[in-house]
């Protein structure tokens, strides 16, 4: 706590704990989640401790112990308001209340929406072969709010706002649908028009704020019914005199013009400005196999010299570099470009986030120095991503598409709509990239697509295990297309299809459609438990729970269908089309390699498995311009590996040195080297337990 006075925090809480959510009522008192330090810390997935968070109270004054209310499992979004010391929650869509002692629990509002489409084949999101779609059920608040002052409540549901009023009725309260807001059971106003993030109220009960990106949003209520109101009198007006003159308009083009007069939200833009890492200095990589990817260019013997963040110079003969350049003798060694994973779920800690990011690390020590997250479920990726950039946690350039334009979130109703859901991303999120995750039936798909081109972004879509859908996203313009086509063998007329579409393919076989996933057949296979780069790199809860035991985990290699699939790949290599590896995210770092040795099983050469890897890659999510290859002036993402990956395609798993952007790293560790020697610190690593703990046997 901020004593304002004194300028100087004071201390209130006695014992260690993670506290998050703090909110404060009229009395001096504090309520907070509380959840377990060591818990969080040993949390390697995107939810760290919440499951197990008590709910307590502090006096904000001197430091005390915490004052249990009761265990904070099913609630979330404490808050006060005026008047009152009941504490509001939400609780399964619902606002409820209690006292500070946990008791007295009554039940104010549950609020839901629109109803969306589903994600299995009988639905109507897809060519179904069925004419009617299983009943749905509304979607429900994720966020509800009491307003400080007055009778109302803010609610957040999918991506967007509403304000509804919450009448006086019984201990169980009432169920308010606000699908359309102006029709809702009781006044309700609908206040988004793109979605909004992170909503509070103004003190007084009169403005709602809410985020997207780096825009803060301010909705002033009194003056949106005032702009309503005149709006209804302007109507009014214009229809009289409609009538009185005899006029005659076009009911489609009024209608039209009436939804452009819309009370809006003013915007204010936060900037806060950090400098990028660009190291400063010289690399110089000499006697190396060069594979660029460049066509089909190798340089035997070659030298590679770095400035900065770029590759100044490519040459087959000596380069002369400056007294301080980094030197690495790379003779034996081959070097070949960053590799890029176009399908990485790379998910850290959501909410209260971690300075050190396992994940991250993990692809970076295996060579992946470029990632594209399509579908991230949250925008916590926005702030992990700039704190890569700014060179506060090692990892690869992190990409995304932000949270998918999913079917679990939206129900577009018609171009216009659509235009004003990918604001988010082309606008706030600056994503330059979306995915669409099966939002409807084609006319949905069609108007997102025309809408992403109007606004310069580049989708990608889902595959869906749906043939006929998959095509018909093709055929509509999409560029992208995530996982496996769910059929084989697949013909000449449909890799010519797919290849001259330039439709991006990235099959992610280790989580393969029509059969066994790839990846259980390499932990079947391989060694994971005694591979000490990726038991450094990984969790031991994580590496654990996915390799000890598995759950359907062995087949017999002929039950397996990466190969098959796979085929599909080398045929459209060949035909000029585009692939990337991608990775699902399965198994952080080694998991990159496993699905590049999966797509190179049906037949792809070694040199085009590269391809695919990197400038491939690249080109699939628009960055070949940059990324790629080895060329000059290109940014120095670079591997240098001990074994030749063109003679066996396992050798892309022999890093040595990784060089992210000009900064290198040693494999292994991922200790900096250079611009300047940064030991790395992995506070994930979990040890054997120590001989001190009680059951522990000192024999």
């Amino acid at each position: 706590m901020m004593d304002v006075k004194k300028k100087k925090p004071i201390k209130i809480s006695a014992e260690n704990g993670v506290y998050s959510t703090p909110a404060w009522n009229t009395n001096n008192q504090i309520v907070v989640f509380k959840g377990d330090v060591q818990q969080f810390k040993d949390a390697d997935a995107s939810r760290p401790f919440r499951a197990t968070a008590d709910l307590v109270w502090f006096t904000a004054a001197t430091e005390q112990n915490a004052q249990f209310i009761t265990d904070g499992s099913d609630y979330s979004n404490p808050h006060f308001v005026a008047n009152s010391n009941r504490l509001f929650l939400n609780h399964d869509g619902e606002l409820v209340s209690m006292r500070l002692d946990g008791t007295d629990l009554q039940k104010h509002i549950k609020i839901d929406g629109i109803t969306v489409y589903g994600s299995s084949y009988n639905e109507n999101h897809l060519l179904a072969d069925t004419p009617t779609a299983p009943k749905k059920t509304p979607s429900k608040a994720s966020e509800i709010y009491k307003a400080p002052k007055g009778d109302y409540a803010l609610a957040k549901i999918n991506n967007d706002l509403y304000v509804v009023t919450v009448p006086l009725v019984g201990k169980d309260g009432v169920t308010v649908n606000v699908k359309d807001a102006d029709k809702a059971s009781f006044p309700a106003m609908k206040l988004t028009e793109f979605g909004g993030e992170f909503p509070s109220w103004g003190a007084e009960g009169n403005l709602v704020f809410w985020t997207l990106g780096n825009t803060l949003f301010t909705y002033n209520i009194p003056e949106a019914k005032l702009f309503k109101e005149e709006l209804a009198r302007e109507k009014k007006a214009e229809a009289l005199l409609a009538a009185a003159e005899k006029e005659s308009e076009d009911d489609e083009k009024k209608e039209e013009e009436e939804e452009e007069k819309k009370y809006t939200a003013s915007e204010q833009q936060i900037e806060v400005k950090v400098n990028r890492a660009i190291p400063k200095g010289e690399v110089l990589i000499k006697n190396a196999r060069i594979v660029s990817m460049k066509e089909d260019e190798i340089i035997e013997n070659g030298w590679i010299h770095i400035i900065n963040n770029r590759i100044a110079k490519v040459s087959a003969s000596a380069i002369s570099a400056g007294a301080k350049a980094h030197i690495i003798d790379a003779k034996g060694q081959t070097v070949v470009p960053g590799f890029v994973d176009t399908h990485a779920h790379m998910w850290p800690a959501w909410g209260l986030h971690k300075n050190h990011v396992w994940v991250y690390a993990a692809n970076l020590a295996y060579g992946v120095t470029t990632t594209r997250d399509p579908q991230t479920a949250t925008t916590d990726v926005l702030t992990y991503a700039d704190m890569v950039e700014a060179g506060q946690i090692p990892g690869p350039r992190v990409y995304s598409t932000g949270p998918g334009v999913g079917f679990w979130g939206y129900n577009i109703t018609s171009l216009k709509h659509a235009k004003n859901v990918l604001k988010q991303y082309s606008k706030y999120y600056n994503t330059k990239t979306i995915k669409m995750y099966l939002t409807g039936n084609r006319k949905h798909r069609q108007w997102i697509i025309e809408a992403a081109k109007e606004q310069e972004l580049m989708p990608t879509t889902e595959g869906g295990l749906d043939f006929k859908l998959n095509i018909t996203q093709i055929l509509d313009g999409y560029p992208g297309h995530e996982h496996s086509f769910p059929i084989y063998p697949l013909y000449e007329d449909f890799t010519s299809f797919v290849a001259q579409s330039k439709t991006a393919y990235t099959p992610t076989l280790l989580v393969s459609y029509g059969g066994p996933w790839a990846e259980n057949y390499f932990y079947a296979t391989e060694d994971v438990q005694g591979d000490v780069k990726i038991n450094r790199f990984t969790p031991k809860s994580e590496l654990d729970t996915k390799s000890r035991r598995r759950n359907a985990g062995w087949f017999m290699k002929e039950e397996h269908v990466f190969e098959d699939h796979a085929v599909f790949v080398n045929d459209l290599v060949k035909a000029g089309g585009i692939a990337g590896v991608g990775s699902h995210g399965q198994l952080q770092g080694l998991g990159y390699h496993w699905e590049l040795w999966s797509m190179q099983s049906g037949g792809l050469s070694n040199h085009n498995a590269l391809k695919v890897a990197t400038i491939l890659g690249a080109r699939a999510i628009g960055l070949e311009q940059d990324l790629g290859s080895i060329e000059e002036g290109k940014l120095a993402d670079l591997v240098v590996l001990d074994k030749n990956p063109l003679d066996d395609i396992r050798n892309t798993n022999s890093v040595k040195w990784v060089i992210k952007n000009g900064t290198v790293y040693e494999a292994e560790s991922l200790d900096q080297v250079h611009p300047q020697k940064v030991t790395q610190d992995y506070p994930w690593t979990q040890s054997a337990p120590g001989q001190s703990l009680p059951g522990v046997s000192k024999k």
